[in-house]
């Protein structure tokens, strides 16, 4: 399928969703993903703001990039069970999503306090604003929350060793941040935009910061930093113009 409407009925025996298929269909409000689909492309459904809900059902193996990007007005995902791949900010800006879950047999993936984990690696790819973050997962991959402008409080367990790029990047809402002594490295732009953090400590276990991961956070007034701290990237505090601490 190259090219729907928000009238468009998926046929029966469509096996692919195409790049940019449904991309700015504002009027799209819902949508129903047919048993022969096995993969869903690129911003296929980026920008469609008028869907609330989405089921990808158990014949989809791969969501591609920003496959649903933007779709502000979306609240529930559930993914079925044959998908083994989920592209990179998929599921981006979508700030309203209240509800994540994954199908219990899927092999790959599994969904735990509205969280999505990739199992073999413990790396949590998809969270929103109501996630906690489970005991277990070793780290926040990129992306996870960016645009999640809703998140206002997250905790980060002890078992947690890494955060991604831009894992909070836009998520404006927060406005204090822990990170635990088990973190050694915070990725580039992990938490740029955070512009209503006020304060951050950073554990002792850190020894690398990436470039503008803090930048544009003019709302932080103080900072922590640990004691193995060997490496600040580039523009790390930029534009982080309350800082007097």
């Amino acid at each position: 399928l190259i090219l729907g409407c928000k009238n468009s009925i998926i046929p029966d025996g469509v096996t692919s969703i195409g790049d940019y298929a449904f991309w700015g269909c504002d009027g799209l409000t819902s949508v129903t993903i047919g048993k022969s689909v096995t993969s869903i492309g690129y911003c296929a459904f980026s920008r469609c703001s008028g869907l609330t809900s989405i089921t990808i059902g158990n014949s989809v193996t791969s969501i591609g990039i920003y496959a649903f990007s933007e779709c502000s007005g979306l609240t529930s995902i559930t993914i079925g069970n044959s998908v083994t791949s989920i592209g990179e900010n998929a599921f981006s800006s979508c700030g309203g999503l209240t509800s994540i879950a994954v199908d219990k047999g899927n092999t790959v993936y599994y969904s735990e306090n509205n969280c999505i984990i990739e199992k073999s690696t413990k790396t949590l790819i998809l969270g929103c604003k109501n996630s906690i973050i489970p005991d277990g997962v070793t780290s926040i991959g990129n992306y996870a929350f960016s645009y999640c402008y809703r998140l206002t409080s997250i905790t980060i367990p002890d078992s947690v060793t890494s955060i991604g790029h831009h894992a909070f990047y836009y998520c404006t809402g927060l406005t204090s941040i822990t990170i635990p002594d088990s973190v050694t490295s915070i990725g580039e732009d992990a938490f740029c935009n955070c512009s209503g953090l006020t304060s951050i400590t950073i554990g002792n276990s850190v020894t690398s910061i990436g470039n503008s991961a803090f930048s544009s956070c003019g709302g932080l007034t103080s900072i922590t930093i640990g004691n193995s701290v060997a490496s600040i990237g580039e523009n790390a505090f930029y534009e982080c113009s309350g800082l007097t601490s």
